[in-house]
């Protein structure tokens, strides 16, 4: 049972700045979009792409216990892009948004089924506001995974990065208008550094993942 901790925030709200203080061969990173990172540093074990099998058959083969994707996003993002410009009609819309939303449910799926209980993966998407409401939720495409899934129920942990006069941080617990949360004696604070290595000690102690 692989562990996924869902990680969300705004545009230059710190999402992969928090990655920067693991070693350069502790994490298994996926760069989604191939974009340079915010500070200076090169992953050991690093892949670009938003290939859905190449993801997995990564994540199954990494020599690490901490994999971040990151942005996933743009894995619906990229699959709609790609699909929608056909000039589709119908059926075949809704078979488009079948297949975004059946994708990303199956690589949670793959996550939790596949993975060993020592495997962290970091999911890293946008936020965006509820319709009509002063809510922030995870930026998806289509209904199916908000209304049908509900990304946040599939996690126990989802941090908000946050930012403001340039300090960063994670929020970890809901201010009752996001979806973030996490076990009320996790962390020490509803405050903490933007650091995810930080954040992945303390989810390891506290579930005894060290080993």
């Amino acid at each position: 049972m692989g562990r996924i901790v869902l990680i969300y925030g705004k545009s230059g709200s710190g999402k992969s700045r928090s990655l920067k203080n693991f070693g350069e061969d502790e994490i298994f990173l996926i760069n989604v979009e191939d974009k340079d990172l915010p500070f200076q540093k090169k992953f050991k074990y690093e892949i670009s792409t938003d290939d859905y099998d190449r993801i997995q058959r990564g994540l199954l083969k990494m020599p690490v216990k901490t994999a971040v994707i990151d942005d996933a996003g743009y894995l619906l993002t990229n699959t709609f892009m790609r699909g929608h410009s056909g000039g589709l009609k119908g059926n075949a819309v809704f078979e488009l948004y079948n297949d975004i939303a059946d994708r990303f449910w199956g690589l949670f799926e793959f996550i939790k089924r596949q993975l060993p209980r020592n495997v962290i993966v970091y999911i890293i998407m946008h936020e965006e506001l509820e319709d009509g409401g002063g809510s922030f939720k995870l930026k998806t495409i289509g209904r199916l995974l908000d209304e049908k899934v509900c990304l946040p129920g599939m996690v126990t942990v989802c941090l908000r990065c946050m930012s403001k006069d340039g300090k960063h941080w994670f929020s970890t617990h809901t201010n009752g208008s996001d979806v973030t949360k996490s076990p009320e004696d996790m962390f020490s604070e509803p405050e903490i550094d933007n650091d995810l290595k930080a954040v992945d000690s303390a989810i390891r102690d506290y579930y005894n993942l060290k080993g």
